[in-house]
């Protein structure tokens, strides 16, 4: 089975690295950043935001992150797509946030943090999960829950696993998400003051409705 970095590469790179270079910005660049709840639709909600919001903007979710963060050639590529005159910006970014602390971090973690912020100079990036929204102030923050139940459902219908395998997955998950945030952030990622907007998707707020929400957020935050 080929890596999910060969993957990416292969799918992914052109589009998510390439920049119009006669593009000239002042300014953060726009950047959404999407907490979620593993069953509340998170995903599909950042993809077809994406897509309405026009070429530019890419779906950098944890999978794409981590790998660019363990694979040297891959942050390569996501140098290149930046301007140079940003990308010492990422490192003040750094700096801000994490302070002297970053220097006692693990190497992963350190790798982790500079592709972020990196990501963040690029702009027109929707950033899925990974505390993104405790690193870029500017962004539009969005959290997504949804009732026990619906996650449970989410789970079943879409993976094709049993009631018992659904739960414990999103018991897993939320352990595991709170844990990285903790130990990253110190924060906790529950708390709705740390977002623009929590959505609670379900039967009565589809992921269609949360995608036009935020797609409309998207052009008043960023006059788009």
């Amino acid at each position: 089975m080929k890596r999910i970095y060969q993957l990416i590469e292969k799918n992914l790179f052109e589009k998510i690295f390439s920049r119009n270079k006669e593009e000239k910005t002042k300014g953060p660049l726009p950047i959404i950043t999407i907490s979620r709840e593993m069953g509340s639709g998170g995903k599909p909600i950042a993809n077809m935001v994406a897509k309405r919001l026009g070429e530019r903007w890419k779906v950098f979710d944890q999978e794409i992150i981590d790998e660019i963060a363990k694979e040297a050639h891959l942050e390569k590529k996501l140098v290149k797509s930046i301007d140079e005159k940003k990308l010492p910006l990422a490192d003040e970014l750094i700096a801000e946030i994490f302070g002297r602390r970053f220097l006692n971090m693990s190497g992963y973690y350190k790798h982790l943090i500079k592709v972020l912020s990196l990501v963040g100079q690029r702009g027109h990036s929707i950033i899925l999960g990974r505390g993104a929204n405790f690193i870029f102030p500017h962004a539009l923050k969005i959290r997504i829950i949804a009732d026990m139940n619906q996650r449970i459902t989410w789970e079943m219908t879409h993976e094709g696993i049993s009631r018992t395998e659904a739960v414990e997955r999103i018991e897993d998950s939320d352990e595991e998400r709170r844990i990285f945030i903790q130990t990253l952030f110190n924060h906790d990622q529950k708390k709705s003051h740390h977002y623009d907007m929590v959505i609670r998707t379900g039967p009565n707020l589809t992921i269609e409705d949360a995608t036009d929400i935020i797609f409309d957020l998207a052009k008043r935050r960023f006059k788009i």
